[in-house]
């Protein structure tokens, strides 16, 4: 049951889910009834403590959903701890060298594997036995691997971070990318959109699965599976929040004669 959704990824197979910002404890049974995959849960621009973290892991674990962590940096200490609070899942941001991915399959293959052994281990130096082969393996089952790219410079070097072994999927962040583009924010710039199907088409012919989150609307999320994104993270619960209150009130208001209230434009995308 565990490793269903890597079992899905590895088959080419579509999941889906959504970013969860809210420690409520109503909020899991209520996610569940969406049929989510997986949550995607932020410690990198959401302030959630490892104890929240882990209450929200273990919640969601429980019901059937795979949670996702994205930790605040690339630290494999980090990534080892959001595992050891429930994640199954690990995205570690703004990834830009082979050594900080391989860092991160270390960290999510390889535990309890740490230091000098495990780096010896995943350059090749030294073979690993059998038996511990067998037992890392077994202790790391359906642990899933994310990196971030979201730079001009992982673009330039796609090929090379893709190939270390061990990774299993990629998330853009668009956000990100289109300030490291010199675009800020502007989603149907022509280069940006020319990026991100670059990095989705690499992903795929490289046999890994990707993903790209986006708050806004769902026409977004549709337009990237049809150039192969099978990993849909669409918005967040604020996000969903306002969006539907913003779009009810417009109607109540309407209805009583008044005008709609005025709206910001912001939407977080990350």
């Amino acid at each position: 049951m565990e490793s269903t959704l890597l079992e899905k990824l590895k088959n080419g197979g579509n999941v889906y889910g959504t970013c969860i910002t809210s420690t409520g404890p109503m909020w899991p049974a209520a996610v569940k009834r969406t049929g989510v995959d997986f949550v995607f849960l932020d410690t990198e621009h959401v302030p959630l403590g490892r104890t929240e973290l882990a209450a929200l892991c273990q919640q969601f674990r429980h019901l059937g959903i795979t949670p996702i962590v994205r930790i605040p940096c690339p630290d494999p200490y980090l990534a080892c701890q959001a595992i050891d609070a429930g994640a199954k899942g690990i995205v570690a941001p703004y990834l830009e060298s082979v050594t900080q991915i391989r860092e991160l399959v270390g960290a999510t293959k390889y535990r309890p594997l740490k230091g000098e052994v495990l780096e010896n281990y995943l350059s090749g130096a030294l073979p690993m036995p059998q038996n511990l082969q067998d037992y890392v393996a077994k202790y790391n089952a359906g642990n899933i691997c994310i990196a971030n790219i979201e730079s001009v410079p992982a673009m330039d070097k796609l090929d090379a971070l893709l190939s270390v072994p061990g990774l299993d999927a990629v998330f853009i962040g668009p956000h990100d990318l289109s300030v490291s583009l010199g675009l800020p924010e502007q989603y149907d710039h022509p280069e940006f959109e020319k990026a991100v199907s670059y990095i989705i088409r690499t992903t795929r012919a490289k046999g890994l699965a990707i993903g790209i989150h986006f708050s806004l609307e769902p026409e977004r999320q549709i337009q990237w599976m049809k150039e192969g994104a099978n990993i849909v993270v669409h918005s967040f619960d604020v996000a969903l929040f306002t969006q539907k209150l913003n779009a009810d009130f417009d109607i109540i208001r309407t209805a009583a004669g008044d005008a709609p209230a005025a709206k910001s434009n912001n939407a977080m995308v990350v």
